[in-house]
C-alpha cells in the first residue's frame, strides 16, 4: 500500500519506515525541516514538508494515501486531535493507526492487557478524549487502530541518558526511583515498528499494547544500565521527589509499577516480538 507516516524521522519512525518498506509498502513521510526530509528520504521515503499543525498538509497527503500510520508526538491534546481529525479525513475508509502508550493504565496490579482500566499520570491524561474521538470513526466508516507501546528500547534509544546525566550527583551509581520493584513492560524498537505494519491489517476500533511480554523491574534495568556504562551494577536509590526535580513529570511515568501481555496481537494480527532478552540489550556496552 501507500503509507503517509508522521514522525518519520524520529526513534520509532525511522524503525517503522524500514518495516514497512521490507513489507513491500512505499512510504511518503512528514519532514518538519531539510535535516528531517533528508533523514526520511535516505531510508527510502519521500518527505512531506511540514508539521502537525499543517492541517490542510496532512489532509492532502492522506488524502493520496491507503493508510495512514501517525506516530509524531503532538505537544497537546489539542493539536493531536486537530492532526488526528485531518489524517482521518483525508484517508477516509482507509486504514488509520494511531499511536498512544501503555501509560494512561497506570498501575496495573499484575499483569494485564487492553481493558486494563485508565488510571493515567497527569503527563499522559490528555490523551483520553483524543483515543476516543479517533476510535469513534469506526462508527463512521472509518477504520482507526490504537497502538500503545509500552517502555522502547533497542537501536540508537539512550534510556541511560534519562537517569544518568550526572555521574558526580550519584557518586558513580545509576538511579532508580524508590526500591525499583516495579515493573517496566518493554517493548524493542523492531518489534514495535513490526507491530505498526501489522496493525495496517487490523479490525476497525481495534487497540493493541504493544509490548513484548517481558517486564522487569526499574532495578533489573538499573543494574543492567550500570553494567552498560561499566559501573559494575551499581544504583542507588533516589525518591520521586528527586526523580521529578531531575526528570519533570516523566518520573511519574518511569514510576509506574506496569506488566502487560501481548496475547491479543498475537492472536489477531499474528505478531510475535522477536526479541525477548531486554536486560541484555540494556546490559551491553
Amino acid at each position: 500500500m501507500r503509507v503517509f507516516l508522521t514522525g518519520g524521522s524520529g526513534y520509532i519512525g525511522k524503525a517503522t519506515i524500514s518495516a514497512l518498506l521490507r513489507h513491500g509498502h512505499t512510504v511518503e513521510a512528514l519532514a518538519r525541516n531539510d535535516r528531517a526530509a533528508e533523514t526520511v528520504g535516505a531510508l527510502g521515503a519521500a518527505p512531506v514538508l511540514g508539521g502537525l499543525a499543517d492541517l490542510d498538509v496532512l489532509n492532502t497527503a492522506a488524502a493520496r494515501a491507503e493508510a495512514v500510520v501517525h506516530l509524531a508526538q503532538a505537544a497537546t491534546g489539542d493539536e493531536d486531535l486537530a492532526a488526528a481529525t485531518a489524517l482521518q479525513d483525508g484517508i477516509g475508509t482507509g486504514p488509520y493507526v494511531h499511536t498512544g502508550g501503555t501509560w494512561v493504565h497506570g498501575d496495573t496490579q499484575g499483569v494485564a492487557d487492553e481493558t486494563a482500566p485508565w488510571n493515567p499520570p497527569a503527563l499522559v491524561a490528555w490523551r483520553r478524549p483524543v483515543e476516543t474521538a479517533v476510535l469513534q470513526r469506526a462508527e463512521q466508516g472509518g477504520r482507526p487502530v490504537l497502538v500503545r507501546p509500552g517502555l522502547l528500547y533497542g537501536g540508537e534509544n539512550r534510556l541511560i541518558d534519562l537517569f544518568y546525566t550526572d555521574p558526580g550527583k550519584d557518586a558513580g551509581a545509576v538511579p532508580c526511583i524508590g526500591d525499583g520493584e516495579n515493573h517496566w513492560p518493554l517493548v524493542h524498537i523492531d518489534d514495535i515498528a513490526e507491530l505498526y505494519v501489522a496493525s495496517l491489517k487490523a479490525a476497525p476500533g481495534a487497540v493493541y499494547v504493544g509490548v513484548g511480554g517481558v517486564n522487569p523491574t526499574a532495578k533489573e534495568c538499573a543494574l543492567a544500565l550500570s553494567r552498560a556504562v561499566g559501573l559494575d551494577g551499581k544504583v542507588v536509590s533516589i525518591s520521586l521527589e528527586q526523580a521529578r526535580e531531575r526528570m519533570g513529570p516523566i518520573a511519574d511515568a518511569f514510576a509506574l509499577d506496569q506488566q502487560f501481555t501481548p496475547r491479543r496481537a498475537l492472536a489477531e494480527l499474528g505478531w510475535v516480538p522477536a526479541h525477548t532478552d531486554p536486560l541484555a540489550v540494556l546490559g551491553r556496552r
